[in-house]
């Protein structure tokens, strides 16, 4: 009785802060994050909102992974050291950027592609990011940010990260198989707010 009473306020919340924002994110023709994905990081907000007294940091963490890793589990035979998976995932980058270029809800460039070089792309505006500023939710980002990190490993890749849209001008994305040296070269540290980076 009690999970329904929270879940009702979670909604409630949910529609009282989407309404004072934007509803044109995630529709079934915008594939980025999946139908509904940006939606799903407001709704964990939401949650983080009604329910911060009784949750924790990781239980955050855990809520997006089980929403986002199952996908990048079923593509478990992805491997990133090796160059035919390396351009097949620069070609789905620069397909996601045609996509955001349509629906102006995440603005993301990608750099060219260099063979023997780490991929790189960033978004200079991301919804979630700018719902969180809006509303006071910054201090829960890393626990959805960092799902990036992890769904990278699960494709015998890497993601090198030194900032994000929540406390910086961009969320950068410079991605690696995860034998390459590049990846020693820039070790992966928290810092004091929760997020994993690198240096």
């Amino acid at each position: 009785m009690e999970r329904e009473a929270v879940w009702g306020q979670v909604q409630l919340r949910y529609a009282e802060l989407l309404s004072k924002w934007r509803t044109d994110l995630g529709g079934k023709k915008n594939f980025h994050n999946g139908v509904g994905g940006t939606y799903d990081c407001i709704a964990i907000m939401c949650y983080y909102d009604v329910c911060r007294d009784v949750t924790t940091f990781r239980e955050i963490e855990e809520m997006e992974e089980k929403l986002i890793l199952p996908t990048f589990r079923k593509l478990k035979f992805v491997d990133c050291n090796k160059p035919f998976w390396r351009k097949l995932m620069y070609k789905a980058f620069v397909r996601a950027k045609s996509g955001c270029d349509k629906w102006h809800d995440y603005e993301m460039s990608v750099a060219p592609y260099e063979t023997d070089k780490p991929i790189y792309y960033e978004f200079t505006a991301c919804p979630a990011a700018e719902f969180a500023k809006r509303f006071g939710f910054t201090d829960i980002m890393p626990a959805l940010c960092n799902v990036d990190y992890a769904s990278m490993e699960l494709l015998h890749a890497k993601l090198v990260r030194t900032t994000t849209c929540v406390d910086g001008c961009r969320c950068d994305y410079t991605i690696c198989g995860d034998k390459d040296p590049y990846v020693k070269e820039h070790p992966e540290y928290r810092d004091e707010n929760g997020y994993r980076r690198n240096k």
